[in-house]
């Protein structure tokens, strides 16, 4: 236990870099899913194939496959290390924003495309009934609407991106999972350690499943489907 103490610091100071690795990854993951999920549901088959596969590829590979190619792989092309590319590249926290976004936006496109697809016919129907276009009906009643029974899905994703973060150790930066492993490998003493740093995960995880909870409830007064 006196070790946990003295080491507290050091844990939060590793905690405050999951927490920014997790929101940036998957602010811009929201981003790309919704971008994706869009062209998904697109007829022309070439842009819907183009989704398809780029949510096929990051889904069927590990994640960790994937941050290796970005920050060790990309190094390895001349014409990337001399482009303005490789200002961002170089830096490993960046590499792995990249990587987690790219993976968690595959998920997120396909909870949102199942979620489009959901939506009742009725409601569609309704719209097309009202004279509305196309477009408004996805983005006055689909989206909204597909969004909201995406979100128990999402709220799943968000918690394994969090957890997904623990890989960033392994690209030299010092993530909560890398700072237990450190402390680990000088004092010997696993079991203290990571049931400390679990308990911080099993915090984090509480509380986005209560913010998860509270957007349902919102979304709940405002559209009833």
């Amino acid at each position: 236990m006196n070790l946990m103490i003295e080491k507290i610091p050091e844990l939060l100071n590793a905690t405050i870099l999951t927490i920014q690795l997790t929101l940036f990854s998957l602010i811009v993951g929201i981003f790309l899913g919704l971008f994706f999920a869009i062209l998904r549901l697109n007829k022309n088959k070439v842009v819907s194939g183009f989704s398809y596969y780029y949510s096929f590829i990051f889904r069927g590979t590990p994640l960790l496959v994937q941050l290796f190619i970005i920050y060790f792989g990309l190094a390895q092309l001349e014409f990337i290390r001399e482009s303005f590319l490789w200002t961002v590249l170089k830096k490993p926290f960046w590499c792995a924003i990249i990587a987690f976004a790219l993976n968690t936006g595959a998920y997120t496109a396909e909870i949102f495309r199942s979620g489009f697809e959901k939506v009742d016919k009725q409601l569609i129907d309704a719209a097309k009934s009202l004279g509305m276009s196309k477009y408004n009906t996805f983005y006055k009643i689909i989206l909204p609407v597909g969004l909201k029974r995406s979100i128990p899905a999402y709220g799943n994703e968000m918690i394994l991106m969090l957890k997904g973060t623990s890989l960033a150790s392994t690209v030299t930066l010092i993530d909560l999972t890398g700072a237990a492993k450190y402390i680990i490998s000088t004092h010997f003493n696993p079991v203290e350690v990571f049931i400390f740093t679990g308990s911080i995960y099993l915090f984090f995880t509480f509380l986005i499943h209560n913010f998860i909870k509270f957007i349902e409830k919102k979304t709940n007064y405002i559209y009833k489907t």
